[in-house]
């Protein structure tokens, strides 16, 4: 549990997904939010999303939201300390709720970027995001437990895995580099491990 922004951020159920959201009272960043849940992309990568990303020409979603690899969080370089970093592209497929809040959601303005700031020639910031998302968890009385922008990604894994979708494809959809770091986002509760004993 992250308190005081030590530790894991915060699991985030269904209901709570909920509260928070009913809390967000912009569209724009009610989707942001919606993005975040149903992608399990970091925040920083969500706020630099382009309209293009997201829609097509025509103004219909597409069936892959775009992450450029600029965006994203660089995977470290085995091979040796002079190669930097690389970045990669992830492309995630649209969930069928998902599709149904972009069919709703036209962009606010001309701008390029799909959540912009003021002045549309960029995008709104992470520390923006947050304040908003904190602001949100404040209002919906979940602020104890520890939620901030990493709970989504969190979220969205611990999900995958508790369907029973197995860590290599779990790792294909987010894009980890390494199994160990992504075995870290799951949470595995006392009856979890009941359950999982109970079918042998």
């Amino acid at each position: 549990m992250k308190n005081d922004r030590e530790g894991q951020a915060a699991i985030i159920t269904n209901a709570d997904y909920s509260k928070i959201r009913n809390k967000i009272k912009s569209r724009k960043y009610k989707l942001l939010f919606d993005l975040a849940w149903y992608t399990g992309e970091r925040w920083g990568a969500l706020v630099q999303l382009r309209v293009a990303d997201v829609f097509a020409k025509d103004g219909n979603p597409r069936e892959y939201i775009n992450f450029r690899a600029r965006t994203r969080k660089a995977k470290p370089n085995i091979l040796g300390k002079a190669q930097q970093a690389k970045h990669k592209n992830r492309q995630v497929p649209v969930h069928p709720v998902l599709k149904e809040i972009l069919l709703g959601y036209k962009p606010e303005s001309d701008s390029v970027w799909l959540f912009p700031s003021r002045d549309d020639d960029k995008s709104i910031t992470l520390r923006r995001a947050d304040t908003i998302l904190r602001a949100a968890v404040d209002k919906a009385g979940l602020s104890a437990i520890g939620i901030s922008t990493h709970s989504t990604r969190r979220s969205f894994i611990t999900n995958l895995a508790n369907k029973g979708i197995n860590l290599a494809m779990i790792k294909k959809i987010t894009g980890h580099a390494d199994l160990k770091v992504l075995s870290a986002y799951i949470e595995v509760s006392d009856d979890d491990m009941k359950n999982a004993i109970a079918t042998l």
